[in-house]
């Protein structure tokens, strides 16, 4: 099943053409300030499996306070969305940016993870996977 996604502007543009290996939302301090939202979406392929079509990344690498790894954001050159991040911990992997796809309905969110660090007003769907810290 490939599925397609981009930026903000339009300028980045890339596909996947795998089922992900997993999907999940994270409410750790880095990925807010990376969405500047209550938690951020990642959608984890294979770094094989995703294809970038077209448009220039930035690159700006992040080192967690909590476990002292790096996370490393990809972003366009030109609006300054976030569009993929490696991490330290899941090397081979390349996560994908929840909202960037063209039909952000296609995949299935299996675990919240860092609910320590989640709004207290927070709630989760009945039977979903929560996660003190992330899932291994």
């Amino acid at each position: 099943m490939k599925q397609t996604g981009g930026c903000q502007c339009g300028a980045v543009r890339y596909s996947c053409s795998a089922t992900p290996v997993r999907a999940m939302a994270c409410h750790c301090t880095g990925c807010k300030l990376r969405t500047g939202a209550a938690y951020g979406i990642g959608v984890y392929f294979n770094d094989s499996e995703v294809e970038i079509l077209q448009g220039d990344l930035q690159q700006y690498r992040f080192e967690s306070d909590t476990t002292g790894r790096w996370i490393q954001n990809e972003f366009c050159a030109n609006c300054g969305a976030t569009v993929f991040w490696t991490l330290e911990m899941r090397p081979g992997l390349r996560a994908v940016a929840g909202g960037s796809f063209d039909n952000p309905d296609w995949y299935n969110i299996e675990a919240h993870i860092w609910t320590r660090s989640a709004r207290s007003d927070m709630c989760y769907p009945e039977g979903m996977l929560q996660c003190d810290e992330a899932l291994k």
